[in-house]
């Protein structure tokens, strides 16, 4: 049997699978990105080092889960061109359709590959902003994912100059000439870049903002949301719309995605906060207690764990309505609130 045209869409039957097909495909993109780019040692080693680390991948998760949920629901019924001169009875079209993974998508469909940039991308750039993070002149943690911070293992000049590159990289890859990926589609690559750097910038704006209100006693609540609409939130809003994007999202799924992603960037600080304070440095990866030794103004000490808990559950929910919403479903058969499921659950 052959595939001339591969299904649009990645059909979606266990998160866990999605999750660990997703990881192994970015690794693979990982190293494909770093050949081409050939950056002298020890720079090389040090962006390797923090890119291929235990990272829960949310952003590149987001970005996947938005384009097969946006492309599910414009192709609802899976249809795909297929031949099926070796099927003996249309009755295991049906089947083929289900069992196609991502790899059959990856060979055959440039939407993907764009969405696999995108993926890249917003990993790229995340992972920039805990380099630079963690160094002595910001949080000046020695812990990241479960392994030393990139300042520890090479040096502070090294991290600094891998946080640089990265950050570049996340840039480039959208139009790179990169082995494995089809070319660039240069309508979608323009609308990616047009979500995607202004949200970049407002993630570096909102950690100035952070910075700003360490030892602050007063702040509001509506001035800590402030901050983390730009510092968590504001990638993962590009994270939702760069997966739509790939996917074709029509205006209004688009605006559900923004609204989703709204509520989602909140809730995932709000949940950041509550675990800093209730989860073991083992269990975390990083440094427990941290907000507190930095003094750092928070949603735990602002309402106290209870109600934390209370209101980012409250956002979670209402991050899924707005996808319900627009594009029905549930987490059985959605990836993108099979995700948000996950989210609420996880425990670092």
């Amino acid at each position: 049997m052959s595939v001339s045209t591969a299904p649009r869409f990645v059909p979606f039957t266990n998160f866990e699978h999605f999750y660990s097909t997703l990881r192994a495909q970015l690794a693979q993109d990982i190293d494909v990105l770093f050949a081409y780019a050939n950056l002298p040692s020890p720079l090389d080693d040090a962006c390797r080092y923090v890119m291929t680390g235990q990272g829960k991948l949310v952003r590149p998760l987001l970005v996947a889960s938005s384009f097969v949920s946006i492309d599910a629901s414009i192709n609802v019924d899976g249809e795909a061109d297929i031949e099926t001169d070796d099927l003996s009875d249309n009755s295991n079209l049906t089947d083929h359709v289900k069992i196609t993974d991502l790899q059959s998508l990856l060979e055959n469909d440039s939407d993907y590959d764009m969405c696999r940039r995108a993926a890249l991308a917003v990993e790229l750039l995340h992972t920039y902003s805990l380099v630079h993070d963690d160094l002595p002149c910001m949080d000046d943690d020695e812990l990241r994912r479960g392994q030393p911070t990139c300042h520890i293992v090479f040096d502070e000049a090294a991290a600094l100059l891998a946080g640089d590159v990265l950050q570049t990289l996340a840039f480039e890859v959208l139009t790179a000439e990169l082995p494995t990926f089809a070319p660039f589609d240069s309508d979608i690559a323009s609308q990616l870049l047009a979500v995607f750097a202004p949200r970049a910038r407002r993630m570096v704006s909102g950690q100035m903002l952070d910075l700003n209100a360490e030892a602050h006693t007063n702040i509001s609540q509506e001035e800590l949301e402030a901050i983390h609409r730009d510092k968590t939130g504001a990638l993962i809003e590009a994270a939702m719309l760069m997966g739509g994007i790939c996917a074709g999202a029509t205006a209004l799924q688009r605006m559900a995605l923004q609204e989703c992603a709204q509520h989602i960037g909140l809730a995932f600080q709000v949940q950041d906060d509550i675990l800093d304070v209730t989860t073991s440095t083992d269990a975390l990866g990083k440094p427990a207690g941290s907000d507190e030794k930095l003094d750092k103004s928070t949603y735990v000490k602002l309402m106290g764990v209870s109600t934390a808990k209370d209101y980012a559950q409250s956002l979670f929910n209402n991050g899924q309505t707005a996808i319900t919403r627009e594009l029905g479903g549930d987490a059985d058969d959605n990836a993108l609130l099979a995700l948000i499921e996950w989210l609420w659950s996880r425990k670092k």
